[in-house]
């Protein structure tokens, strides 16, 4: 009894709220992140928008699949993988082409990055060691809100 009890309890914790329940055809793409960065990020996004799809690229080829609107890029500062840059940053001023390009956003905690992301066309990004903050959430949420 103790054990089913149990099971529907932690069943029900699982259940998407309101607030983090996910209703989007975007996919959220990691770009360019070591693994355990990778396990660290796809949790924390998978907490803020129950029912998203993501991926993770650590390749130029594999990333031309989502250089569309239909994607929100995550991209790391110092890309890990077989890219044309190291730099996340040049990374997202090459993808980041309006309404034609896919939402970026740099995974950085240093601000100054940040703004040199957001001048070459990245949505306000956030930090490693804020991903479970409620802040990070809101910026997920609105990225993937953006068309």
């Amino acid at each position: 009894m103790f054990f089913k009890k149990k099971r529907d309890t932690m069943a029900s914790q699982d259940q998407p709220t309101e607030t983090n329940q996910v209703a989007s055809t975007k996919t959220i793409v990691l770009v360019g992140h070591c693994m355990p960065d990778q396990f660290m990020i796809k949790t924390a996004v998978k907490r803020a928008l129950k029912g998203v799809k993501i991926k993770i690229i650590n390749d130029e080829a594999k990333l031309q699949e989502h250089r569309n609107p239909g994607s929100v890029l995550l991209v790391n500062r110092e890309l890990d993988g077989r890219f044309e840059t190291l730099n996340g940053i040049e990374l997202i001023g090459r993808l980041a082409n309006g309404d034609e390009g896919p939402v970026c956003l740099l995974i950085s905690n240093i601000e100054e990055a940040q703004q040199q992301a957001i001048d070459a066309g990245a949505k306000p990004g956030f930090g490693k060691s804020d991903l479970y903050a409620s802040s990070t959430a809101d910026l997920l949420r609105e990225a993937i809100g953006s068309s």
